[in-house]
């Protein structure tokens, strides 16, 4: 499957953002029962541990991983790149810390399924680094415009008192960058 343009943006983002809340909400869930046996006539003591308990690593890679989602959104060109690369590590380390709690009276449903969202997320970033350049990019609607009088879009001064005023005079705001009101 092609993911070019648009399309591809959209559905890599929205698989990363919905694999990232996959993982932080099997994170919170019990993986492991603990039994610990007491003196009688107390009964045993059940603990129970989650994915957080048993790889505190998993929620912060699970955020990175959400943060990465919301990133393809708004990077572009060698930022996006970036972007995916972190994301392919991010998944990596989110499929090894899942698969390596498992054993020793370990749940399997919640570490197999952070690990199907590790490998959803580092598919997301490899996507990106494959596709990325053709995605489109946040557009430039609100983006202050440069002066083409100014280098690099650096708002031109005027160099005297006598310029200001002849500024105000033709009607234009001289505090701005584009000159205009």
């Amino acid at each position: 499957m092609r993911l070019d343009g648009r399309r591809g943006l959209t559905v890599v983002a929205l698989a990363c953002g919905a694999a990232a809340a996959v993982v932080l909400l099997a994170a919170t869930r019990g993986w492991q029962e603990v039994v610990t046996e007491r003196v009688a006539p107390l009964p045993p003591a059940t603990t129970h541990r989650t994915g957080t308990d048993l790889a505190p690593w998993l929620p912060a890679l699970g955020a990175v991983a959400l943060a990465g989602a919301g990133a393809l959104l708004a990077t572009r060109g060698a930022a996006r790149l970036v972007v995916g690369g972190l994301l392919s590590v991010a998944g990596a380390g989110i499929a090894a810390a899942a698969l390596l709690t498992l054993g020793d009276g370990v749940t399997v449903a919640w570490p197999v399924l952070s690990a199907l969202a590790g490998i959803v997320v580092a598919a997301a970033g490899v996507a990106t680094v494959r596709s990325g350049r053709t995605w489109p990019a946040m557009g430039a609607r609100y983006e202050r415009p440069k002066r083409p009088d100014a280098p690099d879009g650096a708002p031109r001064r005027p160099a005297s008192q006598a310029e200001l005023w002849d500024a105000l005079d033709r009607g234009e705001d001289p505090t701005t960058r584009d000159g205009g009101g």
